[in-house]
């Protein structure tokens, strides 16, 4: 049985990540998964700091799935909330342990962490 699925929100998400880190092997820092288009990308991006930023479309995460280490821990990220659910959901599913969704999205992000990443 799966564990209900953790969210954090933005202005949470040092406090998950100064965890993480504790959690993960050494130089291996933790993994901000954004699972939004390009286009969406272009228009608003968060800036890595604490953490290694991977850009992959949700709809290309099952393909994609031998990118990403299950050991590593991993914040999903999208618009508001619901496609990085979807996203820990199916990465729970397939392994992964230390997996949280992000919530609210980048339109959090920018309201709570940085408001020079653009609303959209």
């Amino acid at each position: 049985m799966n564990a209900p699925m953790i969210s954090v929100t933005p202005a949470q998400l040092d406090t998950w990540l100064a965890q993480a880190r504790g959690s993960s092997e050494p130089g291996r820092l933790p993994i901000v998964l954004d699972v939004r288009e390009p286009w969406e990308l272009q228009t608003a991006s968060v800036r890595a700091d604490g953490f290694e930023l991977v850009h992959m479309p949700m709809r290309s995460v099952p393909a994609r799935l031998n990118e990403l280490d299950p050991k590593r821990p991993i914040a999903c990220l999208c618009h508001h909330g619901a496609r990085s659910a979807q996203v820990v959901h199916f990465l729970a599913q397939q392994g992964f342990d230390d997996v949280v969704n992000i919530a609210g999205g980048i339109h959090a992000w920018s309201q709570q962490r940085d408001p020079a990443v653009p609303v959209y």
